[in-house]
């Protein structure tokens, strides 16, 4: 579930804190409440210690399957219900305030539903401290003996701290402690027996390695967050009667001295660290004065009875632990006084309200508002959680919303890698709280996904170690005896100088013998510490003359080093002005590169362009040649059929004026021929109808369509070849013509006949006729022969264009029809009449071309009256 993640993008600004190459996740633990009756229904179970099991409870809904769902959830380490705080402390707390006392800021904070036990877990109870106090007691009891005296240290309104030397510190204490009503706690106070039993720690904690050549101080601030609002707990408010009084529920009350406070605005310092401005940091020198600010604090802060929890927490409060480290000076006497060399580390100690459904808790009013804000600044905790893990994950930049609550943007500088971040997440394994829980849990697996950068070691002052001890006074270490008490014991011991007897003469003179000795020995003693002296004088010369040597060496290396470095100064200034002119150059490059690269994309654009319009107008092109091909051919075949038709009319005129010239070159042959005779009398109209006169015989223009009866006079047709001579027809007769009587009749050799028309046919064939039947305006039928040629399309079928029609049509001869007169002309030699006739006297009934019809090129037949020549 953890991957390597980039880090959430922020200012371009690296801080003093952090490190980008190694990355530390949020540190989840779990902390599970025990259950307030024995045969409670419980939701929670603890499998290991760092897994935990939900059961869905009796009642709630299932999952598909039908079975109730469990679902398991791993922490870094789960404590169950059994668990002390002291186990809680020195797992979550401890390595916080270790880093603490090392130069590193650290979070740590308490999330969970209301009644989960965040508040007993940060504060405690009576005869059990919770992680508080024993941070506290923690700290103190690691620099108790480098504390530096009170107000040496002054915090300033810029979030940071000022060092005032040993006089001012004085002068600063003098003042506070005339004030009738000091704001700072006394260490000689007697402890408040209210929290006595809390910060009451049996086990004694310390950190290591603490910096003995260092001095510290320890401040603390407490604020609390209502309603998207900061409110300092510790800032004491005067009394004002004309502004209305309100107590630590929100609600009016009498005889008090509480007025409520202004809210406070979050700033961003130099190291761009967010701080709360105004903020009142107070200086405390042990456990019992620091808890006492706390518990003054405490009282101020806004809690509420609901229906779930009897003190509910209806803000989030915040106890900011600030440890101020600077270095002693050479002498290891006093502080050193620069500003630059104080280190800040910062433990921030958070107990998160309570997330709450208003239909359980049955809130109402200001309760309703207070909830509604609470779980908007849950909600937009979990929102920057989410995006953290997203842009670690996916590597996006993703603003990370620490602005829309005060919450978040009061911490963001812990989540962008300025110290380490803890979260113990209480839940209180009830069957009621479920659903809450399961919230929690998905927002603490989202939460240890996230990682923050890991900070960095601060860096060493540069002065020696050990001075504080250096010039102090040392005596006896452990149980060594001292040097004049080892030479007290090498003398002989002194006899008894007591004297009983006036006449003893042998005390005295053991005595004076035994001071001898030790006056001889004393003197041996002197020649050899004086012997040891001159020779050690000696050794000290010596070393001092390889001292000075070694110095005179050293300091010539020492020159010659110097001008080495002097001159690869001036070569590095050489070269960082031949890397400023390069870079210069390679920027100009760059800048033009990037010039010619956006002109390349452009003209490759347009060129693409180009090349997609002209392979648009090539395609167009060539559908177009194809396109006029097709129809140039179409065209082609059309006028080559026309002219074909046309020539054959023509040819059928010529034949008709042909025969009519004929016609009368024989009739006026045979009246220039014929023997002059008396004029006869003129016949009779009946003897006119009875005489039959023979006419010459000429072949009659009929088309090969049409095939006379067999009823009718033979007559000769004349044939002509066709193109289509060899073509196969279809010819599709409707099953709703009629059979006709007319002398002719359409036939057309080897034809497939069909009713209705098929593709299996049309494959077959080239040509198609179509009979269509229609009546007359004279009430005749009208047959007409629809005639076409048959293609074949691209997509495999077959295409019928029509190209010539030909109509065959009945009509009765009138009886109005006009005859011309002639004068009847002489009888002929055989008994025969001749009469001067045209080819309307030869034929009733014609068939001629009729070139220019609507309906295109075709044969129509119609009957004329018979005319006779005058």
């Amino acid at each position: 579930m953890k991957s390597a993640r980039a880090k959430t993008p922020r200012k371009p600004i690296v801080k003093k804190g952090s490190q980008t190459n190694l990355k530390d996740p949020v540190g989840v633990y779990c902390r599970v409440r025990p259950l307030g009756f024995p045969d409670q229904e419980c939701c929670i179970e603890v499998i290991n210690n760092t897994t935990v099991q939900l059961h869905t409870p009796e009642g709630y809904r299932l999952n598909r399957n039908g079975d109730y769902k469990e679902t398991q959830y791993s922490f870094k380490q789960v404590f169950g219900t059994h668990t002390t705080q002291k186990e809680l402390f020195d797992v979550v707390a401890n390595p916080l305030v270790d880093d603490l006392i090392h130069g590193k800021n650290g979070l740590l904070f308490t999330y969970g539903v209301t009644g989960s036990g965040k508040t007993h877990t940060m504060t405690g109870s009576p005869g059990e401290g919770g992680l508080l106090p024993r941070c506290l007691d923690m700290i103190f009891n690691s620099i108790g003996s480098f504390q530096a005296k009170r107000y040496v240290f002054k915090s300033n309104d810029r979030n940071s701290m000022d060092i005032q030397c040993e006089v001012d510190a004085l002068l600063e204490r003098q003042k506070r402690e005339a004030m009738p009503n000091p704001k700072t706690p006394s260490s000689k106070r007697q402890v408040d027996p209210e929290f006595a039993d809390m910060i009451t720690v049996q086990e004694f904690c310390k950190a290591e390695e603490v910096d003995e050549d260092s001095v510290y101080g320890v401040f603390v601030s407490y604020i609390e967050i209502y309603n998207n609002y900061i409110y300092d707990l510790l800032e004491e408010v005067p009394f004002d009667p004309i502004k209305p009084k309100w107590n630590s529920c929100s609600t009016p009350m009498r005889n008090t001295d509480f007025v409520p406070p202004q809210s406070k605005l979050l700033r961003e310092d130099k190291n761009h660290n967010m701080y709360v401005a105004g903020c009142t940091e107070v200086e405390v020198k042990s456990t019992e004065e620091a808890f006492e600010v706390f518990w003054r604090g405490q009282k101020k802060r806004r809690i509420a009875n609901t229906h779930l929890n009897r003190e509910s927490s209806r803000s989030h409060s915040v106890f900011n632990i600030k440890l101020v480290q600077a270095p002693l000076d050479a002498d290891g006497d006093n502080v050193l006084q620069e500003k630059e060399q104080i280190t800040i580390s910062q433990l921030s100690l958070v107990d998160l309200a309570g997330s709450e459904r208003t239909y359980r808790t049955r809130a109402e009013g200001n309760r309703l508002r207070e909830a509604g804000n609470i779980n908007q600044s849950l909600m937009t905790l979990r929102t920057c959680m989410d995006v953290l893990r997203e842009n670690q994950m996916y590597g996006t930049n993703k603003m990370v919303p620490y602005r829309d609550s005060k919450l978040t943007h009061l911490f963001k500088n812990y989540f962008d890698g300025e110290g380490k971040v803890r979260m113990i997440v209480c839940v209180n394994p009830k069957a009621e709280d479920y659903e809450e829980n399961l919230q929690v849990m998905r927002f603490a697996e989202v939460t240890q996904e996230v990682e923050v950068a890991r900070p960095v070691d601060k860096a060493i002052c540069g002065l020696t170690p050990g001075r504080r001890y250096r010039n102090q006074p040392r005596g006896p270490i452990g149980n060594e005896p001292l040097v004049t008490d080892v030479v007290l014991q090498s003398f002989p011991p002194l006899p008894s100088c007591e004297i009983l007897d006036i006449n003893d003469e042998q005390t005295l003179p053991r005595l004076i013998e035994a001071l001898e000795k030790r006056h001889h020995l004393r003197q041996m003693m002197i020649d050899e510490f004086n012997k040891q002296s001159n020779a050690f004088k000696a050794l000290l010369q010596e070393f001092d003359n390889a001292v000075l040597s070694k110095e005179n060496h050293m300091q010539g290396k020492l020159n010659e080093k110097e001008k080495m470095i002097s001159g690869q100064k001036l070569e590095i200034e050489r070269l960082e002005k031949k890397n400023k002119t390069l870079e210069y150059k390679i920027e100009i490059l760059e800048k033009t590169t990037t010039i010619y690269e956006e002109d390349k994309r452009n003209l490759q654009q347009e060129l693409e362009t180009q090349n997609q319009k002209l392979q648009r107008q090539f395609s167009d092109k060539r559908r177009l040649e194809a396109r006029l091909q097709g129809m140039v051919t179409e065209t082609t075949m059309k006028w080559e059929k026309e002219c074909e038709r046309r020539v054959a009319a023509k040819q059928l005129e010529m034949q008709n004026k042909l025969w009519v010239k004929d016609e009368k070159l024989k009739q006026l042959k045979a009246i220039v021929t014929e023997p002059k005779t008396e004029k006869p009398e003129r016949p009779s109209r009946e003897r006119d109808r009875e005489k039959v006169t023979q006419r010459s015989v000429s072949p009659s223009p009929v088309p090969f369509l049409f095939q006379p009866d067999q009823n009718a006079p033979p007559i000769r047709l004349r044939h002509r070849r066709s193109r289509s001579a060899g073509d196969r027809w279809v010819d599709h007769k409707p099953a709703s013509n009629m059979q006709t009587e007319t002398v002719m009749q359409p036939h057309v050799p080897h034809a497939i006949t069909v009713s209705v028309a098929n593709e299996k046919a049309l494959a077959k064939c080239e040509k198609y006729m179509l009979t269509h039947q229609e009546l007359a305006s004279d009430g005749e039928i009208e047959t007409k022969l629809i005639k076409g040629d048959i293609y074949k399309t691209r997509g495999g079928g077959q295409s019928v264009q029509f190209t010539d029609i030909e109509t065959l049509k009945q009509e009765s001869p009138n009886g109005s029809r006009k005859r011309r007169s002639s004068t009847v002309a002489p009888a002929q030699p055989d008994g025969a009449e001749s009469e001067w006739t045209d080819v309307e006297t030869r034929c009733s009934v014609a068939v001629e071309m009729k070139a220019g019809s609507q309906l295109g090129p075709g044969y129509q037949h119609h009957a004329q009256p018979k005319r006779k020549k005058p």
